[in-house]
């Protein structure tokens, strides 16, 4: 019985029943008491979410109560549930359960506006939390407002216009059907990623509907991937949502699209929305199908308290389900991000309680992770990464940037084709990629044909779009075809001496204003210019490896670089939508000095006999995407040795030489074998340990000492940097190898790290953020 300590899914409300009756047809004996307004915990100002309430009337349902939720001050912003919107949705709820209670309501739709139906819980709330009690009674909170929802005595539907997210699809789990429209991107759970879980009912109602193994890909897995979401489309495969329908973009005549059973009596087509509701009419007319039974609507799992011969979803499923997900969930626990095994053991825990009893488990573990340092660690990070790929800290305000209508690459191998078809695709201007070898050029330019063929293969690009691109990419050997460009980025051989005699050459063809842009990942951009006539159109864009995935962008500013060319290079990096982070023009930058350095300890400890069992392991707390040995496969050894005698002479001896890496490269040996793709796991071969050996020690370092000596290391480092203005304050680092380096979200940064480990105590004396900025507040 609804409002009762157990409940059940309805598969179909067929026969239709009254308005006030529950979902067994059945009176309920009161009405369940809404949730109160009760102050919960304080918080940072609240961006005041309201309910907006719109009557229809429907033929053959009768009275359809419209709950729109929108952004108080009428902005575009996505909708949050803090305090003061939780309970402006309360008292809405309470309204419509008195109405309900007395026949006055057939039905309860919920939807948003713009592109968000509702993004979650306010995480400023969140942040404000200063002891465990606060926490929980915030987790209370919201389990009242979707028990209110659960609880109403009439069927209830979600219309999930845009986002949905955390918070925000646990309101719309909690209504009898959800529907979707068909351009929604981002739905899913994504607070495992942030180092919760779902706690307002996801880890409840999520397996019952959809099956314990597709719940815990949603909860488990997609954050995991690097926060994938779901769009309309795979949420109806998934049978997260029971219909889409067509965007209003889409047109009048387009069809509803709904799950296996489709739309009863041949559907619908209308798309224009009734007066002020915000709903597509095809939902409404679904709605009243699925009352009146018309429409048989799938569930997983009928009886959530327990499995029985007829549940599809046994034991076995649900153990399997969640036994398959504990190495993923012990790995991030033993890198510092409990949220997954917290999540693996609510979901589990769910199995055979009712509803009661399993929000009071969601309630405990979501108030035990908000006072989790690796949730506020991610917090922070999240701020820090929403604030700057708006506002980039270093773009030039008031300088204009210059237009660009065609882009010269100078190179034409692996880098120089990325980037090229990174910038045609971004720019839509025509580019050109040059070598100097006729027979190299062809091959640069078959590669990235090729790349647009697997974008269309993949269903990126469609034909017209593929084929419009393709005209977009050229080669050429002859310098002077580069004559037009308005940019020209060079992707050659990583020496100085290569590099200018680019510039130079280009610099006798292209125009006087033409911006000259350098990829390199470690070489003075200042010494580039020297010799120029016009130094102050050279500019840094260091992309990283690869360039359609990597989000980074380190933008560097010569000594003679003008204001509008590095306003160009912040233009380039946004329409690329990638994050500039603004460097100074120093050894390294800010990623590659700090993770060569990191690397240079590791290999220096193996110099000194630490075994490769040690170093391989001694770093798996820092929660890195790979170990040192994986990444330097992955760059390459080569590579790795030449940026590390580089930085060596740039930086001096703090960057040790390393006898052992020369070994490797000299006798073509790998730290890794990556069978297919480049992988975390892949394990590393123990005798390459035999090539280093060069500085012994009597007691080399061990696993845990070693990982002291490189917080250290990137404490001093960090510290370095920063006061030579590499990068304008801690932020821009953190920014920078979160983007740059993967480093972890739950670790907030490589100075939230330092600082939460006391590495930057130790070294520098002082913290590198105020306690509190990305850790619990005292």
């Amino acid at each position: 019985m609804r409002g009762s300590g157990s409940w059940s899914w309805s598969p179909a409300r067929s026969p239709r029943r009254s308005p006030q009756s529950d979902a067994r047809g059945r009176l309920p004996a009161t009405c369940p008491t809404p949730p109160s307004g009760a102050h919960v915990v304080p918080g940072t100002e609240e961006r005041v979410t309201v309910v907006r309430t719109t009557d229809l009337e429907v033929t053959d349902l009768g009275t359809v109560l419209v709950l729109t939720l929108e952004p108080e001050d009428g902005s575009d912003r996505p909708c949050t549930l803090g305090e003061r919107g939780l309970d402006n949705l309360a008292d809405a709820l309470a309204a419509a359960h008195e109405r309900a209670r007395t026949g006055r309501l057939a039905a309860v739709v919920l939807t948003g506006t713009g592109r968000t139906f509702l993004a979650g819980a306010d995480l400023g709330a969140v942040r404000a939390v200063t002891d465990i009690e606060e926490a929980r009674l915030l987790a209370r909170r919201g389990h009242e407002v979707v028990a209110a929802i659960a609880d109403l005595p009439v069927p209830t539907l979600a219309h999930l216009n845009g986002a949905a997210l955390g918070g925000g699809l646990e309101v719309a789990l909690a209504c009898d059907y959800r529907t979707a429209a068909r351009d929604v991107r981002a739905i899913g759970l994504p607070e495992t990623h942030l180092g919760l879980i779902p706690g307002w009912g996801g880890c409840t109602f999520l397996p019952r509907l959809v099956g314990p193994a597709t719940a815990l890909e949603i909860i488990v897995d997609n954050p995991a991937r690097n926060n994938r979401l779901l769009d309309a489309g795979a949420a109806l495969a998934h049978g997260l949502v029971d219909l889409v329908v067509a965007a209003p973009d889409d047109g009048p005549g387009v069809l509803a699209e709904a799950g296996a059973h489709g739309l009863g009596g041949g559907g619908a087509t209308e798309e224009e929305p009734p007066p002020r509701s915000g709903v597509p009419r095809p939902v409404i007319e679904w709605l009243r199908q699925a009352v009146d039974g018309q429409v048989p609507v799938a569930r997983r799992v009928e009886r959530p308290t327990g499995p029985h011969p007829g549940d599809p979803a046994s034991d076995d499923e649900w153990l399997a389900a969640v036994d398959a997900r504990h190495p993923l969930a012990q790995a991030r626990a033993a890198g510092g991000a409990p949220a997954y095994e917290r999540a693996l053991r609510t979901v589990a825990a769910s199995r055979n309680r009712s509803r009661a009893e399993s929000f009071a488990v969601e309630d405990d573990a979501l108030a035990e992770l908000v006072m989790t340092e690796a949730l506020h660690a991610s917090l922070y990070a999240t701020d820090l990464l929403r604030r700057r790929r708006k506002h980039p800290a270093g773009r030039p305000e008031g300088t204009a940037p210059r237009e660009i209508r065609a882009v010269g690459v100078a190179g034409a191998g692996l880098m120089a084709g990325q980037l090229a078809l990174l910038l045609a695709r971004s720019l839509r201007v025509p580019v050109t990629m040059r070598d100097l070898d006729e027979e190299r050029a062809r091959r640069g330019l078959d590669a990235v044909h090729a790349q647009v063929d697997r974008l269309r293969t993949q269903g990126r690009l469609d034909d017209r779009g593929a084929a419009a691109l393709t005209d977009l990419l050229r080669v050429t050997t002859d310098v002077a075809d580069l004559a037009d460009s308005d940019v020209v980025i060079e992707a050659v051989f990583e020496e100085l001496d290569v590099k200018r005699q680019v510039f130079a050459e280009l610099e006798n063809v292209v125009g006087p204003t033409a911006v000259l842009a350098t990829n390199t990942s470690a070489l003075s951009v200042t010494e580039m210019a020297v010799g120029l006539e016009h130094p102050g159109r050279v500019v840094g864009l260091h992309f990283f490896n690869p360039v359609a995935q990597m989000p980074l962008v380190e933008v560097v500013r010569a000594d003679r670089t003008d204001d509008a060319t590095y306003a160009t290079a912040f233009a380039i990096a946004h329409a690329c939508r990638k994050t500039a982070v603004a460097v100074a023009d120093a050894p390294g930058f800010v990623v590659n000095r700090l993770l060569v350095r990191l690397l240079g300890e590791v290999l220096g400890a193996l110099e000194e006999g630490t075994t490769v069992a040690d170093a391989d392991r001694a770093l798996a707390g820092m929660g890195l995407p790979m170990g040192p040995f994986q990444l330097l496969q992955l760059v390459g050894p080569a590579v790795a040795e030449h940026v590390l005698v580089t930085l060596r002479r740039d930086l001096g001896e703090r960057y040790a030489d390393s006898p052992g890496l020369a070994r490797v490269v000299r006798e073509g040996r790998a730290f890794v074998t990556f069978e297919g793709r480049p992988s975390a796991t892949s394990p590393v071969d123990p005798a390459v340990g035999e090539l280093f050996g060069s500085r012994p020690v009597p007691q080399p370092l061990d696993a845990a000492g070693l990982l002291d000596r490189v917080r250290r290391a990137l404490a001093q480092e960090t510290d370095l940097l920063l006061n030579d203005g590499v990068a304008a304050d801690a932020g821009d680092v953190d920014l920078a190898m979160i983007l740059g380096a993967g480093w972890p979200l739950h670790n907030g940064g490589l100075t939230a790290y330092l600082d939460r480990t006391g590495a930057a105590e130790a070294v520098t004396g002082r913290r590198f953020h105020e306690p509190g900025v990305a850790s619990p507040p005292r």
